[in-house]
């Protein structure tokens, strides 16, 4: 099985981002949005890239407008959004399809039953967190519902930090 850090995507400046570059780090990828009743959710992922981002963890937002049109900005927009209202600083993505004809690879791969036997399946919502170890496989997904600094998720993020 590829890892799922095999992918060159753009960020929010627009510049490459080879995810190739995260591995040996634990990743937990996000699809997010700014008009959702998730959104608040970027506090939290804030705090765990605070928190343990010097022990290996990266966060990465992903913006999607495929649930609700509640990301319907331009990259810019996404970008002034984050750092003025939530003070984000971990990396983010362009904005990509994360469901549908369109979606990206990396969530092709990620959402694939046959690449992700265990945590694939279509994402249903913004906020969807999916936790990849340091060798580029998914070893976790959380729906949205699950908040970044739950026990579950940052029980999760620290047994992977300790491999």
């Amino acid at each position: 099985m590829s890892s799922v850090l095999n992918h060159v995507m753009q960020g929010l400046d627009g510049h490459a981002v080879d995810l190739s570059g995260f591995l040996g780090e634990v990743v937990l990828i996000v699809n997010v949005a700014s008009r959702c009743g998730h959104t608040p959710q970027y506090t939290g992922l804030q705090r765990l890239h605070d928190r343990y981002g010097k022990e290996g963890l990266i966060v990465l937002g992903v913006p999607a407008n495929e649930f609700g049109k509640q990301e319907p900005g331009s990259d810019a927009e996404i970008a002034g959004f984050c750092s003025t209202n939530y003070g984000v600083t971990f990396p983010m993505l362009a904005k990509v399809a994360v469901k549908g004809t369109d979606t990206t690879p990396l969530y092709r791969q990620l959402t694939s039953k046959e690449s992700n036997p265990q945590f694939g399946g279509d994402v249903r919502w913004n906020f969807t967190k999916f936790l990849v170890g340091r060798d580029g496989s998914v070893v976790g997904r959380f729906e949205p519902d699950v908040e970044p600094e739950s026990a579950a998720l940052t029980g999760a993020i620290e047994a992977e930090l300790k491999k």
